[in-house]
C-alpha cells in the first residue's frame, strides 16, 4: 500500500484553487436565487442581472491571486502601511459600511464552519512552528474569500447601502460553499492521519476576537446583553474571610487581618495577568509597596472600586497591555516617564491619596501627549475638514454681521460696490482664514478687524493730524486687502475695481472734494425691518437647501438597515443614546480595537476634532494612521466592530474576578 503524499501549505492551497471554479458557479446561482426569492432585494435584482454573467470570471480573477500568494507562503491580505507622515486616508460612512459588510460575511463563514476553521488554523500554525493558531496563519481564512467577493460585487452599480445589502444577501451562499470546501480540506488532513495535530492546539485568534467584540454589538444594538455581576471589593473581603476561616491550619495565624490578606492576594492576581509584558508587571510590582502603605491608613482603598489608586493601576496596566512587544519605543518612553515618579511615591513612608491622584493626572497627560506626537499635520488636516463643513454657516452669520456694521457706520463714506465687496467678498476672506487656521485664530480675527479699520479710514477727517495718520496707514491697509483677495483667488478685475473705488474715496478725504459728493456714495445701508430680515433669511435658507441636500443624504446613509431610527431623531431610542454616549466618552490616549479598512487593528486615539466629527487613530506601528468620521464610528460600533481596550482589559477587575473564582469553593 503506497503512503499518502505529505501535505504542505502549497499543496493544500493548490487543491483549494482547483475548487474555485465550482465555488464561483455555485455562488453565482445561489446569489441569483436569493435576490429573486425575497422582496427585500427587489431593488438589487436589475443591477445584479446586468453583471451576473461576468460574476464567475470576476470572482475567479479576484480570488486566484490571493490564493496564489497563500500557496507561495505569503500572506494573501498583507496589511497596508502608511507611505509617509503626510498620508491621510479618511474613513467615512461609505468606507465604514464597506467594512461592516465585509465583517458580516466573515462572521457568517465562521459561524458555518467553526470546527473546520479551527482544524485548518491549527494545521497552518503547526507548519509555521507557532504554539497557537493566529488569524493570519491560515491562507484559506474567511477574510480572503470575503475580500474576493467584495471586490467582485463592487462592480455592480449600487450605492453604499445597496452594496451592503448585496453583501448580506451573498453571505449565506458563500458560507455554504466554503463549508463544503473547508470540509474537503479537513478530509485531506484526516486522511493524512493529522487528527491529533489539528485538534490539540489553542483556540484560534480570530475566534477569540469575534467573541470579544460580540458583547459590544449587543450592548449598543440589543441593549440586553447576558451579564454576570462583576466581583466587588466587599464581596472579595467576605470571600477571603470565609476562606481563611475554613483553612486555619493551612494559612496559619493572620498577620495583617482580612484587608492585608485581600490586598496581597489581589495584587498577586494583577501581577499574574498574562496580557502584561514583563516591564509593565515590574512597574506595577514597584507600586505595590506604596499601595500597601496607603491601605494601612486609608480604609476606603479596599471599599471603593473607584478609588484613585485602583484607577492608577488600571490606567498603567491598560496602557501597558496595548503593547505586544516589551521593546516598543513608546512603551519604553512611558516606562522612563514612570520610573522617577514611582520612585518618589515609594520613598514616602506614608503616601496619601492625593499623591496617587497627582500621579494619575500626570499619567493621563503623558499618554495623551504621547498619542499626539507626530500626528500634528494629520490632525490639522482633519480639523480643517471639520471647519470646512461649517463654511456655509459661518458665511451666513458674517454677512449678517457685516450688514449690521455697514448700517451703523453712518459717517463712513462708502459706495455700493464697496459695500457689496465687504458683504460678499471680504466675508469669504474671513471664512477662508477661519477654515485654514481656526474660528478664533489670530489670522481670522485680523480679517474681521479689517472691516472696522476700513470703515474707520472712510470717516471724515477733522484736522491735519488725522489726515497724516490716514495717509500713513493706507499702504498697510491696501496690502492686507490684496492678501485677503489673493486668499480666495478673487478675479483681478473685481479686485482692481474695488481698489480703484477705495483710492477715489480716500483721495476725496485726503484732498477734499473737488465737487459735490454723488448721492449714491453717501448712501448707507439701512438696517432691515423685522419682516424684511425674516424674508431674507428664508430666501437664503431655501437657496441653500439644494446645496446641503447631499450632506443630508449622507447622514441618512449612516443609518444601518438593522437600526430602525435616524441618526439624530428627536425620539431616539435607548440604543441610539447609548451609542452617542459611547462616542462622547472617547478620550485621547485610550486604546481601541477596531475593524477598519478591511482589517483588525489595535490603535490609540491621537486626536479628535472640536465637534467630535473627526477622529485620528495611530496604530501599534506609529506610522500607521487611520482617520474616521463620526458616522463611520457609529457604523462600526453598531455592528460590534470597535471596542475600548480599557473596558476589555480592566486589569483590576480581571484580577478581582480571577481571585473570586480562586476562592469560590472553600473546603
Amino acid at each position: 500500500m503506497s503512503s499518502l503524499p505529505a501535505l504542505t501549505q502549497q499543496s493544500l492551497v493548490t487543491d483549494a484553487l482547483a475548487l474555485v471554479p465550482t465555488l464561483a458557479r455555485r455562488l453565482q446561482d445561489e446569489i441569483h436565487d436569493a435576490l429573486n426569492g425575497s422582496t427585500q432585494y427587489r431593488l438589487l435584482v436589475e443591477p445584479w442581472q446586468r453583471q451576473r454573467l461576468r460574476f464567475v470570471e470576476r470572482f475567479e480573477q479576484a480570488l486566484t491571486p490571493l490564493l496564489a500568494a497563500g500557496a507561495r507562503g505569503d500572506d494573501p491580505l498583507q496589511r497596508r502601511t502608511a507611505r509617509g507622515l503626510d498620508e491621510l486616508s479618511l474613513v467615512d460612512e461609505r468606507q465604514a459600511l464597506h467594512d461592516v459588510a465585509l465583517a458580516h460575511v466573515i462572521q457568517a463563514i465562521e459561524d458555518q464552519s467553526r470546527n473546520d476553521l479551527y482544524h485548518l488554523g491549527n494545521f497552518f500554525a503547526a507548519l509555521r512552528g507557532t504554539a497557537r493558531a493566529r488569524k493570519d496563519d491560515n491562507p484559506l481564512r474567511p477574510a480572503v474569500f470575503a475580500q474576493a467577493l467584495q471586490r467582485t460585487l463592487d462592480q455592480v452599480p449600487l450605492d453604499a447601502e445597496g452594496h451592503y445589502t448585496l453583501m448580506r444577501a451573498a453571505a449565506p451562499p458563500l458560507a455554504r460553499g466554503l463549508s463544503d470546501l473547508y470540509a474537503e480540506m479537513c478530509a485531506q488532513l484526516r486522511a493524512a492521519q493529522l487528527t491529533p495535530l489539528i485538534t490539540s492546539r489553542g483556540q484560534p485568534e480570530h475566534s477569540r476576537e469575534r467573541e470579544r467584540l460580540r458583547h459590544v454589538s449587543s450592548a449598543y444594538v440589543d441593549l440586553a446583553p447576558a451579564h454576570t455581576e462583576p466581583a466587588t471589593l466587599d464581596g472579595l473581603a467576605r470571600r477571603v474571610d470565609a476562606y481563611n476561616n475554613s483553612r486555619p491550619q493551612d494559612l496559619g495565624p493572620a498577620t495583617g487581618g482580612v484587608g492585608r490578606d485581600l490586598l496581597s492576594r489581589l495584587y498577586d492576581r494583577i501581577l499574574a495577568d498574562p496580557r502584561l509584558v514583563p516591564p509593565v508587571k515590574a512597574l506595577l510590582g514597584r507600586l505595590q509597596v506604596a499601595v500597601a502603605r496607603l491601605a494601612a491608613t486609608d480604609l476606603s482603598l479596599l471599599r471603593r472600586q473607584d478609588h484613585p489608586t485602583w484607577q492608577l493601576l488600571n490606567r498603567v496596566g491598560n496602557h501597558g497591555a496595548a503593547f505586544e512587544h516589551a521593546d516598543d519605543p513608546r512603551l519604553l518612553d512611558f516606562l522612563r516617564f514612570m520610573d522617577g515618579r514611582v520612585a518618589a511615591l515609594v520613598s514616602q513612608p506614608q503616601p496619601g491619596v492625593a499623591q496617587f491622584e497627582s500621579l494619575l493626572t500626570q499619567v493621563e497627560a503623558f499618554i495623551s501627549a504621547q498619542a499626539g506626537q507626530g500626528s500634528e499635520r494629520s490632525s490639522a488636516r482633519l480639523a480643517g475638514l471639520e471647519r470646512e463643513q461649517q463654511r456655509g454657516d459661518w458665511l451666513r452669520v458674517l454677512r449678517e454681521q457685516v450688514r449690521a456694521q455697514l448700517g451703523e457706520a453712518h459717517e463712513a463714506l462708502t459706495t455700493k460696490p464697496l459695500r457689496e465687496f465687504l458683504r460678499e467678498d471680504w466675508t469669504r476672506v474671513i471664512v477662508q482664514a477661519m477654515v485654514e487656521h481656526g474660528r478664533d485664530a489670530p489670522q481670522a480675527q485680523a480679517e474681521i478687524e479689517l472691516v472696522d479699520a476700513l470703515l474707520a479710514s472712510l470717516r471724515p477727517l477733522q484736522d491735519e493730524a488725522q489726515r497724516r495718520a490716514l495717509r500713513a496707514s493706507l499702504p498697510a491697509l491696501v496690502r492686507r486687502l490684496e492678501a485677503g483677495c489673493a486668499s480666495i483667488a478673487l478675479p483681478e478685475a473685481r479686485r482692481q475695481a474695488m481698489l480703484d473705488d477705495l483710492m477715489r474715496l480716500h483721495g476725496r478725504l485726503l484732498l477734499g472734494p473737488t465737487g459735490p459728493v454723488p448721492s449714491e456714495e453717501q448712501t448707507v445701508v439701512p438696517p432691515l425691518d423685522p419682516e424684511a430680515r425674516l424674508r431674507a433669511l428664508l430666501d437664503e435658507r431655501e437657496s441653500q437647501q439644494g446645496r446641503s441636500r447631499w450632506a443630508h443624504d449622507e447622514v441618512d446613509r449612516s443609518r444601518l438597515p438593522t437600526v430602525p431610527v435616524t441618526l439624530y431623531a428627536p425620539d431616539a431610542t435607548d440604543s441610539r443614546q447609548a451609542l452617542g454616549a459611547w462616542i462622547e466618552e472617547l478620550a485621547i490616549g485610550r486604546w481601541y480595537h477596531l475593524f477598519v479598512q478591511s482589517q483588525w487593528l489595535t490603535a490609540q486615539l491621537a486626536w479628535l476634532s472640536e465637534g467630535r466629527q473627526y477622529f485620528l487613530f495611530v496604530g501599534q506601528d506609529a506610522d500607521e494612521r487611520h482617520s474616521l468620521t463620526r458616522g463611520a464610528l457609529e457604523h462600526l460600533l453598531s455592528h460590534g466592530l470597535i471596542t475600548t481596550l480599557e473596558e476589555e482589559y480592566d486589569v483590576v477587575q480581571h484580577a478581582m474576578a480571577a481571585l473570586m473564582q480562586d476562592l469560590g469553593e472553600p473546603h
